[in-house]
């Protein structure tokens, strides 16, 4: 992976396909990574091939990026300001912004911060809870420095505490990451989003919310069930990618 300093941290990314293409900058989510989350997953070779050219980030704390340890790094703003900072570094105008779960989180933060760099903004595995939250994640945190999975009673932390597992993620950094990064959006901020706003949600997923109701609060905010797919499978599900890749070809078209 290619490499960049913001701040002083260390950023990982990828950059696929057509320089002149039109960018997708994506944003994975937590104890994920850029292939876990968008190459493994097909997105970047579904992207690609409809002649974007791809930007695909490790969030700090995850990935090749550097490893933090200090929750004090791990604001969404700071972590936003890696995405801003590679856009900037690639000389990137403008772009489709894509988060899921974290990464939806973080994408808001990148359309708050500076909005005309977006042209669209795509809100995956996180509706209402962008704004309302997702549940007390301190169990997230203790699974993380456990010992062993086997001493994680809280199903979400097992869940997780595996997922980072089989990631190979540095714990430690993850769990300084999952406590300061949950800062809510308010409906005021949430009003100041103009651009074209896709929020995809599984209809089985019991973490992010509901799509409609973030939809709602949205200036120019549309919904898209991913039918019969959790918080987990939602991500690579088939239907996604093509109401994402129609998105933006009504997009481009208008």
């Amino acid at each position: 992976m290619n490499m960049l300093s913001n701040d002083g941290v260390e950023i990982a990314y990828l950059d696929e396909g057509p320089r002149n293409g039109i960018a997708v900058l994506l944003i994975h989510g937590f104890a994920s990574n850029a292939h876990v989350n968008w190459v493994f997953t097909g997105w970047v070779k579904s992207l690609t091939d409809a002649g974007f050219r791809v930007i695909a980030l490790d969030n700090r704390g995850h990935g090749a990026s550097q490893k933090l340890h200090d929750t004090a790094r791990y604001t969404p703003v700071q972590m936003a300001s890696d995405a801003l900072s590679l856009l900037a570094h690639l000389a990137i105008g403008s772009a489709h912004v894509m988060g899921y779960s974290m990464g939806a989180r973080l994408s808001t933060f990148v359309a708050l911060a500076e909005p005309g760099l977006v042209r669209t903004l795509t809100l995956g595995g996180l509706g209402s809870g962008l704004t309302e939250g997702v549940g007390d994640w301190d169990p997230i945190a203790a699974a993380l420095l456990a010992p062993s999975i086997d001493d994680v009673m809280d199903e979400r932390g097992r869940t997780f505490r595996n997922f980072a597992d089989q990631t190979h993620s540095d714990r430690l950094a993850l769990a300084a990451c999952i406590k300061s990064s949950r800062t809510l959006v308010t409906q005021d901020q949430l009003k100041t989003l103009v651009m074209p706003t896709l929020v995809a949600v599984g209809t089985r997923d019991d973490i992010g919310g509901s799509p409609h109701k973030l939809a709602d609060m949205l200036p120019n905010g549309q919904a898209f069930d991913i039918e019969n797919r959790d918080h987990m499978l939602a991500v690579g599900d088939r239907s996604y990618k093509a109401a994402v890749l129609a998105f933006y070809g009504d997009y481009e078209a208008s």
